[in-house]
């Protein structure tokens, strides 16, 4: 690569000094997780169309490096820490990415989104999502990704199963799924972000969506009866045997959970709705009869039940580059708020943050319901909290999951890294 990095130490970017690559190069780097199909020629549909229209005229060719999901997070996070930040990558937005901003590595873009439409193109929230400090920091682009479960509504319906309104409905359907041989939840839990999602929304029935926002902002606690009753439940469903045995050794980047739902060895399935895209191109058959529904109400609760966990962006483009190398990355990335890359998406089964999007797949007619009728969008923990705490928040969750830690020790070692933190950066 002809152009020149500037390096950091650790202590240097902890300090939160700049590190933004230079601009006097032939070649970009852009970081994604597509590995897969549909994500694959969906994140190389943009660099395509630059090496293939703009290289030339705007002086730089783009090199995409793809990396499979859970590797990248791990890959990012050394490359942050070791001042070998690419040009432009994906992310989450959230906590880590106001850290990526106060050190350096994501750059202001506002007037660019302004200047090409984009601000326009996209819906408010997604880039609200993409906003600190009354400034833009990146772009969003692949889908409106929230948790719901998924499932076969032949199977269902041969059954005689129904859609669960209330968590105790879910568990009576468990206990009937169990009666028949069949493991209520299809769950990969190795990385521990999708066991996460069961203890969000948990924790946002019993408690609301302010839980975690008052425990990172100093005023709350993540030791409270909210966090108690998610744990609680959690183990409880371990005991009943609604989880796949060794739940933790389970991989989502092998497709182990959508594996047992394929088979009919698992009833339903909790996770992101990126997983449209995901079955409607790995079993075109499941997908024929996929269905989905809201994570069930709590009774009793006074907490609204219509929120929904989840973000509208997901995943978002930062740039670590200036000048003419900041032009042509940006440029790169408007071709993924084109008409002809918006339907691409929806074929492959997704829904971008694009105000012109709209799907006919009857899943995502299932997902907008649930959308529509939510009042509020809790961004994932991992993503919203700090890059330490989120850490801590998906390993600790892990052990409800085999039942090697108390729900109320799971609370205090979450607690205990906002201290930390909070301590760090007053």
């Amino acid at each position: 690569m002809n152009k020149k990095v500037i390096s950091l130490t650790l202590a240097a970017l902890l300090a939160g000094s700049m590190a933004v690559a230079a601009q006097a190069g032939e070649t970009l780097d852009f970081w994604e997780q597509g590995t897969d199909e549909p994500d694959k020629s969906l994140w190389s549909y943009a660099p395509d169309q630059f090496n293939a229209n703009d290289a030339e005229e705007y002086g730089f060719e783009i090199n995409t490096v793809g990396t499979v999901n859970d590797q990248y997070k791990q890959k990012l996070a050394v490359a942050m820490s070791s001042g070998e930040c690419p040009d432009m990558y994906t992310h989450w937005s959230g906590g880590p990415m106001i850290e990526y901003i106060k050190s350096g590595y994501a750059q202001d873009i506002t007037d660019l989104v302004k200047e090409a439409g984009l601000d326009q193109l996209y819906t408010e929230a997604s880039l609200a999502q993409a906003t600190y400090d009354g400034k833009i920091y990146a772009v969003p682009v692949l889908n409106n990704s929230v948790a719901v479960f998924f499932y076969d509504k032949q199977l269902w319906a041969d059954k005689g199963y129904e859609v669960p309104e209330t968590i105790d409905d879910l568990e009576a359907l468990c206990d009937k799924m169990k009666a028949d041989g069949i493991t209520p939840f299809a769950l990969a839990n190795q990385p521990a972000w999708t066991g996460s999602m069961y203890y969000m929304y948990l924790v946002a029935r019993y408690g609301g969506p302010d839980i975690v926002s008052k425990a990172y902002d100093g005023t709350g606690s993540f030791v409270n009866d909210a966090t108690k009753y998610a744990g609680d439940k959690i183990e409880e469903w371990v005991d009943k045997g609604y989880f796949p045995d060794g739940v933790n050794s389970l991989s989502p980047d092998n497709g182990d959970d959508r594996a047992l739902l394929y088979t009919g060895e698992a009833g339903m399935m909790l996770h992101g709705s990126w997983q449209v895209g995901s079955i409607k191109q790995e079993n075109p058959d499941f997908y024929k009869n996929l269905g989905c529904f809201a994570f069930p109400k709590l009774e009793g609760s006074e907490a609204d039940q219509s929120v929904v966990v989840g973000t509208l962006g997901d995943n978002f483009i930062s740039f670590n580059c200036t000048g003419d190398a900041l032009k042509a990355a940006f440029k790169m990335a408007t071709y993924y708020s084109t008409p002809e890359w918006l339907q691409m998406a929806i074929d492959a089964g997704k829904l971008p943050p694009l105000k012109a999007a709209s799907s006919e797949e009857p899943a995502w007619q299932d997902i907008l319901k649930i959308l529509n009728d939510a009042s509020a969008v809790q961004l994932w923990w991992d993503q919203y909290l700090p890059s330490s705490v989120a850490d801590v928040h998906k390993s600790s969750s892990q052990l409800l999951f085999d039942k090697s830690e108390t729900p109320e020790n799971v609370a205090q070692m979450q607690q205990d890294a906002m201290d930390e933190y909070l301590a760090q950066n007053k």
